[in-house]
């Protein structure tokens, strides 16, 4: 089979490679085996390449947080997936044309969810959505505020917020990415700038913001803390800036802000399976209700590097996917 490896840390045009490897062996009892469909191309999975990212394993290493797969087999004693079933992953190692994994670490994807939209459904939408509710107490009415809020999180987030009323205000880096999130309706839309507190006020008629949610860090975690009410919140979950946070001590000291982290796996860590398939089943179902994330292509895993470089320079546009197995794997069991 096909499988992607990360031969040294640095620019993946140049040390990622599409490679062959021997298939996984037949499951055992506890274990499932899935062909891969589809994986998303994540910032996160960039930054692994680069060796920037927190886990930086003994190379050669397949990099890869979440993907979808149709299960092929399964173990003697696993009663809830069967051979068909769509499935998310739940471990690493994702850029591959198949895995086998502990059949609790899978999760299975309801028929009607469409393949290339359940790619991106394991890291992303249960972000946004705990974002909203594991870091400050949100109710009807409240205010908050997010940078890079026309990528996949931002605009979950601005979707996941509108059903719960919950108020956003929405940065983004580029004037022409404002109009994107006009689009679809935000409440504040604003571009990043020295000034970014008082153009906040003056959009909300001075609003009392009680959480800020920031994953550019660097400078811009400071300006979103400057819109942040005395006492609030301000959470970050990533650095698209690169850069280390810089923050005055006068928000912490004078004005009382709470300054937090979010890393996806360590709040689903925190939870039970229960409550984590609970997460899962209720983003399915907006799913199919027509949340959608935008893609912007679809590559065959053999162009890993063009869909690598592809996904770093187009951050604001749609997802960039790879069909390990083929396009047309993509379809539905019953067309394909």
């Amino acid at each position: 089979m096909k499988t992607v490896v990360v031969t040294q840390y640095g620019d993946p045009e140049k040390y990622v490679r599409c490679i062959k490897v021997p298939d996984p062996d037949a499951p055992g009892e506890d274990e499932v085996l899935f062909d891969v469909l589809a994986f998303p191309i994540n910032p996160a999975d960039i930054s692994f390449c680069w060796g920037r990212y927190r886990l930086r394993p003994e190379l050669p290493a397949t990099p890869g947080a979440e993907c979808v797969g149709r299960v092929i087999a399964v173990g003697s004693s696993v009663c809830h997936l069967a051979v068909g079933d769509l499935v998310i992953n739940l471990d690493r190692e994702n850029w591959t044309q198949r895995r086998l994994v502990k059949a609790h670490r899978v999760i299975a994807v309801p028929a009607e969810i469409e393949v290339k939209q359940a790619a991106m459904m394991r890291i992303n939408p249960p972000t946004a959505h705990l974002l909203l509710s594991d870091i400050v107490t949100l109710e009807r009415g409240d205010w908050i505020i997010q940078n890079a809020a026309n990528s996949a999180v931002g605009r979950l987030i601005i979707a996941f917020a509108k059903e719960r009323g919950i108020n956003t205000v929405n940065v983004v880096r580029r004037d022409e990415a404002r109009q994107q999130l006009a689009d679809i309706g935000v409440d504040v839309c604003v571009t990043d700038s020295k000034d970014l507190a008082q153009s906040v006020r003056a959009l909300t008629n001075g609003a009392k913001i009680k959480l800020g949610i920031d994953t550019v860090a660097g400078s811009a975690t400071s300006r979103i803390a400057s819109c942040v009410e005395d006492g609030g919140v301000v959470c970050t979950y990533g650095s698209v800036s690169r850069e280390d946070i810089v923050l005055p001590p006068a928000h912490l000291v004078y004005r009382g802000l709470k300054f937090t982290g979010f890393l996806l796996g360590r709040f689903l860590d925190w939870k039970s399976e229960a409550q984590v398939a609970a997460i899962y089943r209720e983003i399915f179902e907006r799913v199919a209700d027509g949340l959608r994330v935008d893609i912007e292509r679809v590559y065959p895993i053999e162009d890993i590097g063009e869909a690598i470089a592809h996904a770093d320079r187009a951050r604001d546009a749609g997802k960039i996917l790879v069909a390990p197995n083929g396009l047309e794997r993509l379809l539905p069991a019953e067309q394909s």
